[in-house]
């Protein structure tokens, strides 16, 4: 009897051994290098830790200075195109279920955001990053295509992040990161740039009330009164669907909630991605086709459930035709995000 408790003992303690080898060292071991391939990246549960660890030593609104002033950058390659993935972004989405389907469209534009997911998460638990990974908010983005992001359907594609510039502004600091998908050539495809603001904890001003570039002063535009108006129930289900299709795992999202992020609102990329599957659907997919920037300001959370208004209206310019739009409180004119889509 006392040697078969051993052998169980002994056993249970391999296991354990084994199990924190595969999941936490062998993770440690693959960040060694900023090039990594899309089937050896970090275990979800490791970075998991990290980002706790990291979020309880640092305060939100500091920038820090690191030992090694390097840049920080990761790159995966190899990346293949997974259309289940696809489909659970496309339904998740405003897209719908059979969106990928169509030979005639294009993948939605944030869906590569959506591919970046994990190798973001990366780069913010680095310990070069400057700044503490909780309690980032997304202020401002700015997507561009280069190409169709189909051509990510053609074969192993690249994909890299990076952080641009730190800002310290009244709120805080602010950091840019660009995400970035190549094709198998090696031509850019896609590229978004997100602003994140890190808040100082006393500063009580919104998100919406730091400085505007130059080139998004048009975001903030009147809206005409012959615009395009489009309403949206935003149920409670939409926070659960948006952990499950947002995220490599729900746990995940933990460490937004311990450190003051409430679950019940929409995620920015789910607010821009609804906005422009509405655009597609009624005004054609050459909206959106490439060449073309999207330029985004993130103005206030949305809290759900609840109902929106969707508005979009064409311009035109001195560089050309465009379209603004606006995702707004039902009845109110409250906006949650503002953009503009122009033609390269």
């Amino acid at each position: 009897m006392g040697n078969t408790q051993s052998y169980i003992v002994a056993s249970l303690s391999v296991s354990s051994v084994c199990l924190v080898y595969v999941y936490f060292y062998s993770s440690h071991r693959l960040l060694k290098t900023n090039v990594l391939t899309s089937d050896t990246l970090p275990s979800s549960g490791y970075l998991f830790i990290k980002h706790v660890t990291k979020a309880l030593t640092r305060r939100t609104g500091c920038l820090y200075s690191t030992n090694k002033q390097s840049e920080v950058i990761y790159t995966v390659l190899n990346c293949r195109l997974e259309t289940p993935l696809l489909r659970r972004f496309c339904s998740a989405g405003g897209y719908g279920w059979d969106y990928p389907d169509s030979e005639y469209r294009d993948i939605p534009l944030c869906f590569p955001e959506f591919l970046c997911r994990r190798l973001l998460r990366i780069l913010l638990t680095d310990h070069n990053f400057r700044l503490s990974p909780a309690g980032l908010i997304r202020v401002r983005q700015s997507l561009k295509t280069h190409q169709p992001v189909d051509e990510l359907k053609k074969g192993a594609f690249t994909l890299q992040v990076r952080v641009l510039v730190y800002r310290q502004v009244a709120a805080g600091v602010e950091v840019d990161i660009c995400l970035s998908a190549m094709s198998r050539s090696g031509s850019p495809v896609w590229e978004s740039v997100l602003t994140f603001l890190s808040q100082n904890k006393f500063h009580k001003a919104s998100r919406c009330s730091q400085p505007v570039k130059e080139n998004e002063s048009q975001i903030d535009e009147p809206v005409p009164e012959n615009t395009k108006q489009v309403e949206l129930r935003v149920p409670w289900r939409t926070s659960l669907q948006c952990v499950w299709s947002f995220s490599d795992y729900p746990l995940l999202f933990l460490p937004a909630r311990l450190f003051g992020c409430r679950l019940q609102t929409a995620p920015s990329i789910w607010m821009l991605s609804v906005c422009l599957a509405e655009i597609e659907k009624h005004k054609g997919v050459g909206v959106i086709t490439a060449p073309v920037n999207i330029t985004v300001q993130f103005k206030e959370p949305l809290l759900i459930p609840g109902k929106v208004t969707i508005k979009f209206w064409d311009v035109i310019k001195n560089e050309g035709r465009g379209l603004n739009f606006y995702m707004q409180r039902h009845g109110s004119s409250t906006s949650y995000i503002a953009g503009v889509i122009s033609r390269s």
